[in-house]
């Protein structure tokens, strides 16, 4: 299906005629929409204390969503109280995990597993599902991140975080930073995005994938290099870059490395 499909480990590493194919076929999918609300940022020390799951398509729309609150048997951090509204009272009296993730497996393993920042929803899943002896895995293009694609087709939005996307695009789902209404706005960003993954020409697409800033890491693996070679050979290049926001580490037009990429592999660039 996808080239690098073997190595795959993030869908900025991939050059974006591979996403396009990739991407045609998720807007074909149907979708496991997941979220979660945790007692911390960790899976190994912290604990799922509600989920959401949404099955849906572009084809049928929102056909079901299930939502819990589980108790987790720790303590509820006072502040994951004041982020989320949770509070103890509300999922002490809740189903423990053992009730409710053996419950929810079938749902959780078949459609294409869709989450705002998928590694975080994914990763505290497993984490639960190994704690109850239970093996669960998704094969990477059986994910789809939602995070990602928004920073491919909205490039130079101040913030792609789900709450500030909930505000840009007037979404009706209830407060953030609960599970039952981020599935929700995920589900909803998720058919707005694959629903112009399906009506807009390829090079219209490939076009708008090009404005993609990606990371310094990221644009090494479609040079396959070290990041400090990556980093010498597109300021050579004169690739446009710029530094991110929060961490200043440095990051790239996607057009432009892809374009370094193929002038080294002597192919003709095709994006623009």
């Amino acid at each position: 299906m996808v080239a690098h499909a073997a190595k795959y480990q993030g869908q900025s590493a991939l050059l974006s005629k591979e996403l396009l194919t990739y991407y045609r076929e998720v807007s074909q999918s149907p979708l496991t929409v997941v979220d979660i609300e945790t007692t911390g940022a960790l899976g190994h020390n912290a604990r799922i204390i509600e989920v959401s799951i949404i099955k849906a398509s572009l084809a049928d729309g929102l056909r079901d969503q299930q939502t819990y609150l589980i108790n987790p048997k720790v303590k509820i951090p006072e502040f994951i109280t004041q982020i989320t509204g949770i509070t103890p009272e509300m999922v002490y009296p809740s189903p423990p995990p053992e009730e409710i993730w053996p419950g929810c497996l079938s749902l959780l393993e078949t459609d294409t597993f869709t989450a705002h920042n998928i590694d975080f929803d994914y990763n505290f899943i497993r984490t639960e599902y190994k704690r109850l002896g239970t093996r669960f895995y998704r094969p990477p293009l059986q994910k789809f991140c939602t995070v990602l694609l928004s920073r491919m087709l909205l490039a130079d939005l101040p913030s792609r975080s789900l709450p500030k996307l909930v505000q840009h695009f007037n979404f009706d789902v209830g407060e953030s930073h609960r599970a039952g209404a981020d599935t929700k706005a995920c589900w909803l960003l998720a058919k707005l995005l694959l629903t112009q993954i399906q009506q807009e020409e390829d090079a219209v697409l490939l076009k708008r994938f090009g404005q993609q800033w990606i990371r310094l890491q990221d644009a090494a693996k479609i040079l396959n290099c070290r990041k400090e070679e990556a980093q010498l050979r597109l300021e050579s290049a004169n690739v446009e870059s710029r530094m991110s926001q929060k961490r200043k580490l440095p990051m790239y037009r996607r057009w432009g490395v892809e374009q370094f990429y193929y002038e080294q592999q002597g192919q003709q660039m095709s994006l623009l």
